[in-house]
């Protein structure tokens, strides 16, 4: 019914569902500690897997086909599912909020009966303060679909206050949850609850750190054996009570009895405890399986889920030949009938659309920026989405105030969140990494909260950088395979509408497709040079229009400037001055968000493949068409000027960037080994 999980402080984080049979489960057991365990897991039939039990009955198959193959069939009554639940009490009151996730998991896979192991309130109290707790209990537990049975923990009958009852809360307890102890029969199987918390008879006094107050009483003792034997031609009987007495220490060794009249009743097949806080499986012990739960609600340190310490619930499938258990983690289990085709699609939605920002911030040497950056978010899906938005934890080398933001939109909304960022100097050399946010998105339903992967996106900055100085020698990039330099999306402001890319380039060798300079993934521009054949390719009107003239080919070991135009209505290569294609493209450009790449084309993911392997130089990207007609004359140095919203001369790196000469300060960030060398 419910996805959403438990609060931060009480979820499992834990991603795979602990499955345990009692055949894996020795390898992590810890052994009771006073008395000898018989670990017989590989002889004792209840404790492999089987084959279940089929059948070949004709009347209850149906086909019009024919067939050699007998299909067989499950046994119709073959077997039957209960759950476990943990304790509830020992910690903060927002527990109550796990049991609620518990029972709404459980609703999904509508076991038999649900079973607990006591401490369900957290009691230690009067009847004043134990009442609206037991209430409390009682309403989330009545949720269930199934019955549910009690067992008491010390916590549910451990008296603190003015006029203690002889028996403490005893009464109240049997007044509404149930007998202390008692027993049922339900589908060839028998279930007992036990009383762990007697104590002294006579003086009423109770405790678990004290063996003496840890007895069970012969009354008890001889109602357990009477059940027993009531029970002795069914299939299996499983106990609970609280306290796990077989761990002994300061339960003393009075379990041992206990445990020898399971072992003669014969068919005893499992024992389930709990009051640790924490998963532990104690057998098979003589054909018993014993088995501690950890919590559902009650105070967990979490200090490894894998191992147990987790809010959980136990599933128990039972068959005639075998008992197959399993923990499974609350919160965990999704409701398949939530996750509807519009949730699906907005999702997708979601995923697919970034945070948009519309305002880049001078980054100063000292590193303190010139205005908030603005992160734009829109939900574009039907629902409501709660957003986070924070500096990814990673990033060690920024702060933001505030340093995180929570808000939900609504079905088409749109949110600016301002970040205040500064970049820590650690040293002399200034931070010339981009500020990685994270973007956190939750989609609510009416019945459920679904988590949207978390994203990470640089943060658009312009880092304040000395212009280098001309260098004696001219220098250019020398690029190879994983080799190049690249300049984000949102650092280009290039608005719809004519435009020109060039470069001069020296080729050393050609590839079968090979990006010259590049962002086109189904969308976007470049330049390409695959083979050796120059063209220039726009995305306009729905389509890429890369008119190539397959008789032109770049010349290995000499330098050519290459040029790209789009002028709104053709779009045209030029190679050293001279129109080597054209062709009709009219229409708006479809842009994407993917980086620059110079040396290859981009990947979906933003790196660079169909790499160039040469030098080039002299990059320049304009918001005009700067070329027209059959030639020109191109500048073996390209200059910057108000048309230009990129200008790379690759005189030297500023860290890891080569500067660019223009308004845009979009300065290109090096990967791989990409050098200069000098441009001969």
């Amino acid at each position: 019914m419910l996805l959403r999980k438990p609060t931060a402080a009480f979820t499992p984080t834990c991603a795979l569902i602990l499955s345990v049979f009692a055949l894996l489960a020795p390898a992590f057991a810890q052994q009771p500690t006073n008395v000898e365990s018989t670990v017989e897991v590989h002889r004792h039939p209840h404790y492999q897997p089987h084959p279940h039990p089929t059948t070949h009955d004709a009347t209850r198959f149906v086909t019009s086909r024919s067939s050699e193959i007998k299909l067989p069939l499950p046994e119709e009554s073959d077997a039957f599912t209960f759950a476990v639940f943990g304790d509830r009490t020992g910690g903060p009151p927002e527990g109550i909020e796990v049991l609620k996730q518990a029972v709404s998991d459980t609703n999904l896979f509508e076991p038999d009966l649900v079973m607990t192991v006591g401490d369900l309130i957290q009691g230690y109290n009067d009847t004043a303060a134990w009442m609206p707790q037991m209430q409390e209990y009682k309403s989330v537990m009545g949720k269930l679909l199934c019955p549910w049975f009690p067992v008491a923990g010390n916590h549910d009958v451990y008296f603190r206050g003015e006029n203690r009852p002889q028996r403490q809360h005893e009464a109240n307890f049997e007044m509404h949850f149930g007998p202390l102890w008692y027993a049922f029969e339900h589908k060839g199987s028998w279930f007992i609850a036990l009383f762990s918390d007697e104590g002294n008879p006579d003086t009423g006094e109770k405790s678990f750190n004290e063996p003496e107050l840890q007895r069970m009483s012969p009354e008890q003792f001889e109602w357990l054996k009477s059940v027993l034997e009531k029970a002795k031609s069914a299939d299996h009987v499983f106990l609970f009570l609280h306290h796990p007495r077989w761990l002994g220490r300061n339960y003393g060794d009075d379990w041992e009895k206990v445990h020898q009249a399971l072992v003669g009743a014969g068919n005893v097949r499992a024992v389930f405890a709990g009051h640790i806080h924490r998963m532990r499986y104690d057998g098979p012990r003589d054909g018993i399986e014993y088995v501690t739960l950890a919590t559902v609600g009650g105070g967990q340190s979490g200090l490894s889920e894998d191992a147990g310490f987790l809010h959980h619930y136990n599933l128990v499938t039972v068959r005639k030949q075998q008992i197959a258990m399993a923990c499974v983690p609350v919160g965990e289990v999704m409701n398949l009938r939530d996750v509807t085709g519009k949730v699906s699609e907005d999702i997708q939605r979601i995923a697919a659309t970034p945070p948009d920002f519309p305002r880049r911030p001078t980054v100063a040497t000292d590193g303190s920026t010139t205005s908030p950056t603005v992160v734009e978010l829109f939900n574009p899906s039907s629902r409501p989405v709660e957003y986070e938005v924070s500096l990814a934890p990673g990033d060690t080398n920024w702060v933001s105030q505030p340093d995180h933001i929570h808000h939900t939109l609504y079905a088409g909304q749109r949110f600016s969140v301002p970040l205040k960022l500064k970049a820590l100097r650690r040293s002399e050399v200034p931070v010339y990494e981009a500020p990685q946010l994270e973007l956190r998105a939750d989609y609510l339903t009416d019945n459920a909260r679904f988590s949207v992967k978390e994203r990470s996106f640089a943060i658009p900055v312009r880092f304040e950088l000395p212009q280098p100085a001309v260098a004696a020698e001219d220098l250019a990039l020398r690029v190879r395979d994983g080799e190049y330099v690249a300049v984000q999306d949102q650092a280009i402001n290039l608005p719809d509408g004519p435009m020109t890319l060039e470069c001069w380039c020296k080729p050393s060798s050609f590839g079968q497709r090979v990006g010259l300079i590049a962002k086109t993934q189904g969308s976007d521009y470049g330049i390409f040079v695959s083979g050796g054949i120059p063209y220039f390719t726009v995305h306009i009107g729905g389509n890429y229009v890369q008119p190539t003239d397959l008789n032109t080919m770049l010349e290995v070991g000499s330098w050519q400037h290459v040029a790209g135009v789009f002028d709104g209505k053709a779009v045209r290569t030029y190679v050293d001055g001279k129109l080597v294609s054209s062709g009709p493209g009219e229409g708006s450009r479809r842009t994407n968000r993917l980086p620059l790449i110079i040396g290859g084309d981009v990947d979906g993911a933003g790196g660079a493949v169909s790499p160039f392997d040469g030098l080039i130089d002299s990059v320049r990207l304009s918001k005009v068409a700067r070329y027209s007609g059959e030639s020109f004359v191109p500048q073996r140095r390209l200059a910057s000027d108000n048309q230009t919203v990129l200008m790379l001369n690759f005189d030297a790196f500023v860290g890891p960037l080569a500067y660019d000469e223009s308004e845009s300060m979009a300065h290109a960030r090096r990967y791989g080994d990409a050098k200069l060398e000098p441009a001969k």
